[in-house]
């Protein structure tokens, strides 16, 4: 054994001579002590670190109409050294961290209310804020939660993709749309302002009367004049306030003109009322003529052969102090009134009432024509001077002969006249009346 080995092997019994010395002094002046470090280098390999940050319960999701404000709530406990931040999910934007907004978005806030809880809160809620937002804790890995917020928005109709004002011919296919928007989506009810029916078709023509008909579009099938009119669209989702819009339908068609009486006759000097029922759309251009006149108290009618001889034509009718003219509307019908103030010889004849538009043109005929009455009779009420129809009138007037006198015989042959005038079967009863009264 060389120097070196001897020393290095005398400097190791000396160290654990001095070693042994500290172990011994420790023993019998710090007993204690000496037990709890052996006690804790035995339990050091199971010693625990801090716990991990965990959340409490869940983010209840929240619905609040526009306008309104929103809150979440994302609860943490031993949050400890790690921080809870705010994102929106869609797009993982950073809100908020910790107490601090990040985002320029004034109308966003947090509140940390308690050692737990961080709150994000959203103020005059918009549609855009619809959306889910995240909790998150930035651990490693990363934690995080999820809550949703829906914004409830009232309904709105767009104009620019739903029907106007429209006009359709009769017989064609007409579509009206209502398009709207909202959340939760709009129910679209269609109504008519009027408050009448719906008439649908469906296939098979069959028939279907509605009070109302739910769905953006509303189909009418070969449309009918009947189903003209205002619509109403009706957008609503339990959102107040709920909106409408109106739309017009016009449907189109010719005019068509028909005269209730065709044959009128009342005695000289009294006023007598002639009337045709018009139908028309567009609003027509309507007006009366009077045929070609005669000096003959029983003739009515015009002829081919009196216009060639020069006799004069149809004269338009203007309201003034001989002639009262009134038109009364409603909707697409329409009453034509002609009034003769004190009826002449030169009155007798034929009128028509004319109805014109766009689409074509109809008119209607009407032949008045003179009762002559018994010298002796000193008045007579109104009720027996115009004959309507050519007929009834006539026939009460004269089954109440004891009381108004009036001559069988003259009113026999002024029938009989008439019905010259008239060629239908309205012929054959005055001449049946006229046999019968010849009889008495």
């Amino acid at each position: 054994m060389n120097t070196n080995e001897l020393f290095s092997s005398y400097k190791m019994e000396n160290l654990q001579r001095t070693l042994l010395v500290i172990f011994l002094f420790v023993t019998i002046k710090c007993p204690n002590a000496l037990s709890q470090l052996l006690m804790n280098g035995m339990n050091e390999p199971n010693m625990q670190l801090d716990p991990d940050p965990e959340f409490i319960g869940t983010i209840n999701n929240v619905t609040f109409p526009a306008g309104r404000e929103a809150i979440l709530a994302c609860s943490v406990r031993n949050l400890g050294k790690n921080k809870v931040g705010w994102l929106r999910a869609s797009d993982q934007t950073v809100l908020a961290l910790q107490g601090r907004v990040v985002t320029h978005n004034a109308r966003i806030s947090v509140m940390h209310e308690d050692m737990h809880t961080w709150k994000l809160k959203i103020s005059k809620l918009r549609e855009s804020d619809r959306g889910c937002y995240m909790c998150q804790i930035n651990t490693s890995p990363m934690k995080k939660q999820v809550g949703c917020i829906d914004v409830q928005v009232p309904p709105d109709i767009i104009n620019e993709e739903s029907s106007s004002d429209l006009a359709v011919q009769e017989g064609e296919d007409a579509t009206l749309v209502c398009k709207a928007t909202g959340n939760p989506v709009p129910r679209v009810t269609w109504r008519r302002e009027d408050g009448e029916m719906i008439l649908l078709r469906k296939p098979g023509s069959r028939e279907l009367m509605r009070e109302s008909y739910q769905g953006p579009a509303l189909k009418l099938a070969r449309l009918e004049r009947r189903q003209m009119g205002a619509y109403l669209c009706i957008a609503s989702n339990d959102v107040p306030p709920a909106v409408s819009k109106r739309v017009s339908l016009s449907v189109q068609f010719a005019p068509m003109v028909r005269a209730p009486s065709q044959l009128l006759g009342t005695p000289l000097g009294s006023d007598v009322q002639l009337e045709c029922q018009v139908e028309a759309s567009p609003s027509p251009v309507s007006y009366w003529l009077k045929g070609a006149r005669t000096t003959s108290s029983y003739s009515g009618s015009i002829s081919n052969s009196a216009l060639e001889t020069g006799q004069p034509g149809p004269e338009m009718l203007l309201d003034g102090p001989k002639y009262s003219i009134t038109e009364k509307r409603d909707g697409y019908r329409g009453i034509m009134l002609l009034t003769v103030r004190s009826f002449s010889p030169s009155d007798v004849g034929t009128y028509h009432c004319v109805s014109t538009n766009s689409l074509g043109r109809a008119e209607g005929t009407l032949r008045l024509y003179e009762i002559k009455l018994h010298p002796g009779i000193a008045t007579i009420n109104d009720d027996q001077l115009n004959f309507i129809g050519g007929l009834e009138e006539s026939r009460n007037s004269a089954l109440s002969t004891a009381k108004h006198r009036i001559s069988w015989q003259h009113l026999s042959l002024h029938l009989a006249i008439t019905a010259q005038l008239v060629c239908s079967p309205l012929s054959i009863i005055l001449r049946c009346l006229s046999s019968s009264l010849r009889m008495r």
